[in-house]
């Protein structure tokens, strides 16, 4: 691995974490809708880092996914459950955002929330020994 890609792979994960802190703020202030945006996207951001420690990206956030769950999930590096997770963030990401009709419960919005901490953590753990 080269340098470059661990430097980018821990400004992703910065920004993973700070999209956590953000979605879990924005919940506080009672817009569920930016913070379900933030949640899905610190998800996203979590698997572009790990992705970066091998020198890929993708244009699409379709690829980011499909790549991330083929090389990462199928392999079993990370739970079936993750992409759970991946499935659950992007489908609600997709409806507030552009949906003029969205609803969702608070304990739901939470759960989805939660289910992005539970994700990076998982991601924290497979950076801990490439850093």
């Amino acid at each position: 691995m080269q340098p470059k890609e661990r430097v980018l792979a821990k400004l992703r994960l910065q920004q993973a974490h700070q999209c956590l802190m953000s979605a879990k703020m924005l919940m506080d202030f009672g817009d569920s809708r930016g913070a379900v945006n933030r949640a899905y996207y610190a998800m996203f951001h979590g698997m572009r880092s790990a992705l970066a420690l091998e020198g890929k990206d993708f244009a699409k956030h379709s690829g980011v996914i499909s790549y991330f769950r083929k090389e990462y999930v199928k392999t079993g590096i990370f739970s079936k459950d993750l992409s759970d997770t991946i499935t659950n963030l992007f489908n609600s990401r997709s409806s507030s955002d552009y949906s003029d009709v969205w609803e969702c419960t608070d304990e739901e919005v939470i759960e989805l929330i939660e289910e992005a901490f539970a994700f990076i953590e998982a991601i924290d753990d497979f950076h801990k020994n490439r850093f």
